[in-house]
């Protein structure tokens, strides 16, 4: 199946053009050492963007940034004239959500663009209000023929490779804003809360690599203050600000949103850290990470306040978005013979199967935070994800993967495949009983892509418990590879609204397709 590129409505173009215009109005400078100081005059500003999350065929859910304490206003319309626009009456914003403010849309239309402005208004004089700022996205469809197509990946500022404005900062997401999906799924490691942006980086050619730097990516992250200028640190820079105004999201997190390879209950042993009680950092972090990011679970109208739901984008697709880090036991060898929390904890494995059982669409995407057969040591003797080496009949974590597996099996769920990130690299593992030491579940894939500014990695080995077959892998042949070195990477999922069909596609920043896969629809297995 050939790439078909969407040829946006003149309409959509103009409003783009004012949108990016209206972004290029507020644009925040690459080369700034530290975050913009507002001035506390003048009218409400709107600087760090909008971002669109978690649309379905009915609703959103948009969210901004002001400069100062305002109420949110969101208009939406179906032309760039936004002539009879809706209006939204959003929330006040201030000093307790870091002045973040999210507004959730209802009874959209169907399969449609839905051009929005949000305009900040002084509480005190509704009449003082600032710049409008410009988004745009499509709503899921309702009819199958339609079609569906995203991105994914993951892996945002890690390692120390911050924005670099010598190479223009973040511009995948100028090229993946170009390839207009529909929408755009993040596998976490949104931030590295734990990893220190230095002002310049000598790689090991002799060129400088040189990072945008502010005063919250100097140290770890501890306080909540710390936690927000990590997640405001990417919204300096342009690229990525485009890309939120055109592409809405879905958000998952995992390790580096607190700390790498943290688990609940964890105490630390780093001198980086004065607050040793990974629990503490972690609700810090999850209160910064509900108010950056528009995610319909922690919003405060629906009271559930978990990271892991079901995005159900039209007939074809619901998106199954897991939690592979706030109900995990400890990170251990996993060599246990019984392990009824594992990576999901077992309330959210009950969810997960239930709710799989419960979908109609053609297409059940499972957004796995980590991979299932890639070993991912953590340390000399203990593992992070599921996998730990062990080639033989599941254990430790295997087992509540092997439970699931064998419901969707049993159940004959059909139409599911894996995708995350987490590991630094891009591969396809195809899963079949007849290489698996644990024969009771049907074949399916799992592609990884990543990162998406941060360094990358050399391949992890494989574990053989449910018989991976790694069909393709493009990795650096050594570790924290700088993204002036190697490309970065991301997959793009393309269902066919005639066939049903499903192409997977893994692409390297700079154009090129590395790896194309069709599944077809109405199979247990692939």
């Amino acid at each position: 199946m050939s790439y078909r590129p969407r040829i946006p409505s003149p309409d959509r173009r103009t409003v783009l053009r004012g949108s990016l215009a209206a972004s290029a109005a507020l644009t925040l400078p690459l080369t700034a050492t530290a975050a913009p100081a507002f001035a506390l005059s003048g009218r409400p500003r709107a600087a760090w963007g909008v971002q669109v999350g978690d649309v379905t065929a009915s609703s959103a859910l948009v969210w901004v940034r002001s400069d100062r304490p305002a109420r949110m206003i969101v208009e939406t319309s179906a032309t760039e004239s936004f002539r009879r626009a809706r209006t939204w009456h959003g929330p006040l914003v201030g000093s307790g959500t870091d002045f973040t403010g999210t507004t959730p849309l209802y009874g959209l239309p169907a399969g449609e663009q839905v051009h929005y402005r949000v305009t900040l208004a002084d509480p005190d004089d509704p009449r003082r209000t600032g710049e409008p700022v410009y988004g745009t996205f499509r709503t899921a469809p309702a009819r199958r023929r339609d079609g569906v197509r995203f991105l994914w990946s993951g892996d945002i500022a890690g390692q120390g490779w911050g924005i670099n404005p010598d190479i223009g900062g973040y511009r995948v997401y100028d090229e993946m804003r170009r390839l207009d999906p529909d929408f755009f799924l993040c596998s976490g490691d949104n931030i590295y809360a734990d990893g220190v942006i230095e002002p310049s980086v000598t790689l090991p050619d002799g060129r400088v690599w040189r990072n945008v730097t502010t005063d919250e990516k100097a140290k770890v992250a501890e306080t909540l203050a710390e936690y927000r200028g990590n997640f405001r640190y990417n919204l300096l820079d342009d690229n990525l600000r485009k890309f939120n105004a055109q592409v809405p999201s879905i958000i998952q997190w995992d390790d580096h949103e607190v700390r790498n390879n943290w688990y609940p209950g964890q105490i630390l042993d780093d001198v980086r850290y004065t607050e040793k009680n990974v629990d503490v950092l972690a609700a810090r972090s999850m209160r910064a990470f509900r108010e950056y990011f528009p995610v319909s679970t922690l919003h405060e109208s629906s009271g559930d306040g978990r990271v892991h739901r079901v995005v159900r984008h039209g007939p074809l697709l619901d998106v199954f978005v897991l939690d592979m880090r706030s109900f995990r036991n400890a990170n251990s060898p996993g060599r246990q013979p019984d392990d009824t929390t594992g990576i999901l904890g077992a309330e959210q494995l009950d969810w997960l199967k239930r709710e799989l059982s419960r979908s109609r669409a053609v297409w059940k995407v499972i957004a796995a935070d980590m991979p299932l057969g890639l070993v991912v040591t953590d340390g000399a003797t203990d593992f992070e994800a599921v996998a730990q080496g062990d080639p033989g009949a599941p254990l430790g974590r295997e087992l509540q993967i092997a439970e699931l597996l064998r419901f969707i099996k049993h159940r004959r769920i059909t139409g599911t495949l894996w995708l995350t990130a987490d590991v630094h690299y891009t591969s396809a593992q195809h899963y079949a009983p007849e290489r698996a030491a644990f024969k009771d579940f049907a074949p399916f894939w799992e592609f990884v892509s990543g990162p998406l500014a941060a360094g990358g990695f050399p391949a992890n080995a494989l574990d053989s418990t449910f018989g991976p077959d790694q069909v393709f892998v493009r990795a650096p042949d050594r570790a924290n590879v700088s993204p002036m070195e190697s490309p970065q990477f991301f997959g793009e999922v393309d269902i066919d609204g005639g066939s049903g069909e499903l192409t997977v596609r893994l692409r390297a920043q700079g154009g090129s397709v590395l790896f194309s896969k069709v599944l077809r629809p109405g199979r247990v297995g692939q």
